[in-house]
C-alpha cells in the first residue's frame, strides 16, 4: 500500500476511535481503565474494531481479506494499542491464529477461515503447554489417526482468547516419537464440536493485560476431519516456528505504543507543571530524560520498521530479523519506561487520575512483549546460534553480495518504497548468515556522509558526528566475531549454555539497531515530513546505542538535546505519532476539560 494510502487509513481509524482522553469518544481511557480495574475482557472494543473492519487488514486479499502488506495490520494495531494494549493483544491473537493457515493452508481452507473471521468469529492459537512452555518438540497433546481424521487429546495452557473464541488452531503430536517431524497443526471449529468436548481451564490472573482472557483447554479424543489439518502431516513445528516469526515482529508494536502513550502523557505533565519557577520541560535534567526516551523509542521504531518489512522483502532471512526485534525492542523500551517514571515523579503512584493510571497500565502491559510467543532467552539463543555465519558474512562479504544487500536495504528501510507480495510460506528458520542491515551498513554510512556534506552547517556537524559514532559501533563486528571464535574454542560443548553466549547475541542486536537507524535516515529522509529527519536525533540515537556498550562515554551536548526537544515537541503539539510513520492522531479536545 502506498504511504499516502496507509496514512489516510490510519487517520481514518484515529478519527473514528476519537481522542482517548475524551470520555465520550468510542475508546476512551476512562473505559479502558474500568475494564482493567475489573479485569474484564474488552468485548465492547473488540466488537467495535470488528465492525470497523480492522481485522480485514491482517487477512490475505487473495482469500477475501484486505491485507497486502504486513505493515498495514502492524500499524493499525499500534494505534489500537496506544489506547489499550489489552484490546490490541486480543485483536492480534486472531490474526496470529490464522497465520498457520496462511503459511500452509489450501486456498479453500484460507477462504473458509477468512470468511469465518470476517463474520465476527475469533480464533485462538493452542500452542504452549504447562509442562513445556517454549519447548515445542516436547509438547504432549496427541492427534491419533482414525478413519477420516484425527482424535485430539491433551491440554494447552496460557492460550490467549481461549474461552472467547469460536475456533482453535492446535499444535499436536502426530508421531508418538515426537521430534521435529512429529507434529501437525489442526483447526477445530467449536461450533461443529459436541457440547462439552472442549473443557476450559481456569483463567489466569495477570500483572498486565488484566482483562485478557488467558487460560487454556483440555481435549479428550475430540474428532477433527482430515480437512482440518493444515499442511503436511509432520509439518507442524515448521508451521509453528514460521508463525512465531511473524508474531515476534508484530508484538513489538505493543511496546512501541505503550511508550508513545507514556511519553505523550508526561509531555502533557511537563507542560503544565512548574518547579522553582520553571516549567518541568525547561529544566536541563528533565529535557535530557525526555529526549533520551524519545531517542530510544525512535531506535526501536527503526528496528521495527526494517523487521516488519523484512517479512515481505527477505522472508528467507526472517530467522534473524524476527528474533532481533523480539528481544531488542521490548527490552530496550522497558528500560525507557523506567526512565520516564523519573520525570513523572510522585504522580506515578496516583491510580485515581486517568492520566497517571493509564501511565501505570501501559507500564504493566508493555511487559507482555518480552515473553509472548517466545521469551527473551529463546530469541537470544536463536540469534546466538547464527552468530558464526552472520559475523563471517558481515566481515568478509564480496562486493556483489554487498550490492545486493544495499538494494534490499533501500526497500527494507525506505518508508515510501513498495513491497513485494507477502509470502509467509517462503520464510525460513535460519537466515543462512545474511543480515542486510549489517551487510549494507558501510554503503549507508557513505551515503550519510554525503548527506552531511550537503547539509547546512549545524546539521552537517550533527550528521558527521552521528556517522563517526555509527562507524565506531559497526566496526565492532570484527571484534565480536573474534570473541565468538575464542569463546567457542575455550568452552567447547559448554559454549551453547554459557552466559557469555547470550551476551554476545545482545551485542549483535545493538549493532543491528545502529545500522537500522542509519538506514532509516538515508533511505527514508526524502519521504519524511518536518521535523524529521533530524541529524540531532540520529546523533542521540547513536549515543543511546553506544551507552549500552560503553556506558561511561561522554554524552552529547545540551545543544543536541535542545534540537531533539524541538523535534519531540513539534510532533507532540501537531499531534502526530512518535514514529517515522508520523501518522496524524485523533484531534485532541481541551485537556483541562478532560481533567489533565
Amino acid at each position: 500500500m502506498p504511504k499516502s494510502d496507509l496514512t489516510e487509513l490510519a487517520g481514518r481509524l484515529e478519527r473514528d476511535l476519537g481522542d482517548p482522553h475524551d470520555p465520550s469518544s468510542r475508546m476512551p481511557y476512562t473505559r479502558v481503565l474500568e475494564h482493567d480495574e475489573q479485569e474484564d475482557h474488552p468485548t465492547e472494543f473488540v466488537h467495535l474494531l470488528q465492525r470497523w473492519g480492522a481485522l480485514d487488514y491482517s487477512l490475505p486479499r487473495a482469500q477475501g481479506g484486505k491485507a497486502g502488506d504486513v505493515e498495514i495490520g502492524f500499524n493499525l494495531m499500534r494505534l489500537i494499542a496506544r489506547r489499550d494494549p489489552t484490546t490490541a493483544t486480543a485483536f492480534v491473537i486472531t490474526s496470529l491464529s490464522f497465520m498457520p493457515a496462511w503459511v500452509a493452508g489450501t486456498d479453500a481452507q484460507k477462504r473458509a477461515l477468512v470468511d469465518s473471521i470476517r463474520r465476527g468469529n475469533r480464533f485462538a492459537w493452542g500452542l504452549s503447554e504447562i509442562r513445556h512452555g517454549s519447548d515445542l518438540p516436547a509438547d504432549e497433546m496427541t492427534a491419533e489417526k482414525t478413519d477420516g481424521g484425527y482424535l485430539l487429546t491433551g491440554e494447552k495452557w496460557l492460550v490467549g482468547n481461549s474461552s472467547v473464541t469460536g475456533g482453535l488452531s492446535i499444535y499436536a503430536r502426530t508421531d508418538p516419537r515426537g521430534g521435529p517431524g512429529g507434529y501437525s497443526v489442526f483447526v477445530l471449529d467449536r461450533q461443529q464440536t459436541p457440547a462439552g468436548a472442549v473443557n476450559e481451564l481456569p483463567r489466569e490472573r495477570m500483572h498486565g493485560l488484566r482483562g485478557l482472557d488467558m487460560s487454556g483447554f483440555r481435549l479428550d479424543r475430540v474428532f477433527v476431519p482430515d480437512s482440518a489439518r493444515l499442511g503436511r502431516e509432520g509439518q507442524g513445528l515448521e508451521i509453528a516456528l514460521k508463525t512465531a516469526q511473524t508474531a515476534h515482529t508484530l508484538v513489538s508494536g505493543i511496546a512501541l505504543s505503550a511508550v508513545d502513550t507514556g511519553l505523550r502523557g508526561i509531555l502533557d505533565f511537563t507542560e503544565g507543571r512548574t518547579v522553582l519557577g520553571r516549567k518541568v520541560r525547561e529544566t536541563p535534567y528533565s529535557r535530557r530524560q525526555l529526549t533520551e526516551c524519545f531517542a530510544d523509542l525512535m531506535v526501536a521504531d527503526a528496528v521495527s520498521l526494517g523487521a516488519v518489512r523484512a517479512l515481505q522483502v527477505v522472508p528467507e532471512h526472517t530467522g534473524v530479523w524476527s528474533s532481533v526485534v523480539k528481544y531488542f525492542v521490548p527490552t530496550l523500551l522497558e528500560r525507557t519506561y523506567a526512565q520516564l517514571n523519573v520525570v513523572l515523579g510522585a504522580s506515578f503512584y496516583l491510580r485515581g487520575h486517568p492520566q497517571y493510571a493509564i501511565h501505570q497500565k501501559m507500564l504493566r502491559d508493555l511487559s507482555v512483549a518480552t515473553f509472548a510467543d517466545g521469551n527473551t532467552a529463546v530469541n537470544l539463543r536463536n540469534i546466538a546460534l547464527q552468530l558464526d555465519g552472520l559475523l563471517a558474512t558481515a566481515t568478509t562479504a564480496d562486493q556483489d553480495l554487498l550490492d545486493e544487500a544495499d538494494a534490499r536495504a533501500a526497500v527494507l528501510f525506505g518508508i515510501d518504497r513498495q513491497l513485494p507480495l507477502y509470502r509467509p510460506w517462503d520464510q525460513e528458520l535460519n537466515s543462512r548468515g545474511r543480515d542486510d542491515a549489517l551487510l549494507a551498513a558501510p554503503t549507508a554510512l557513505v551515503r550519510l556522509r554525503r548527506l552531511a556534506a550537503e547539509a547546512r552547517p549545524d546539521e552537517r556537524d550533527r550528521l558527521t558526528r552521528a556517522a563517526d559514532t555509527a562507524a565506531q559501533l559497526l566496526a565492532g563486528a570484527a571484534s565480536l566475531r573474534e570473541r565468538v571464535t575464542s569463546l567457542k574454542a575455550s568452552l567447547g560443548r559448554d559454549y551453547g549454555q554459557s552466559a557469555e553466549f547470550f551476551d554476545l547475541a545482545k551485542e549483535y542486536c545493538l549493532l543491528h539497531a545502529a545500522a537500522a537507524c542509519v538506514h532509516t535516515y538515508v533511505h527514508s529522509a526524502a519521504a519524511l515530513e518536518e521535523p524529521l529527519p533530524s541529524g540531532a536525533l540520529l546523533l542521540l540515537q547513536m549515543e543511546r546505542v553506544r551507552r549500552h556498550l560503553r556506558p561511561h562515554e561522554a554524552v552529547t551536548d545540551a545543544g543536541v538535546v535542545n534540537d531533539v526537544m524541538r523535534v519531540l515537541r513539534r510532533l507532540h503539539l501537531e499531534n502526530r505519532l512518535f514514529s517515522y510513520w508520523q501518522f496524524p492522531l485523533a484531534e485532541r479536545g481541551d485537556l483541562r476539560a478532560a481533567g489533565l
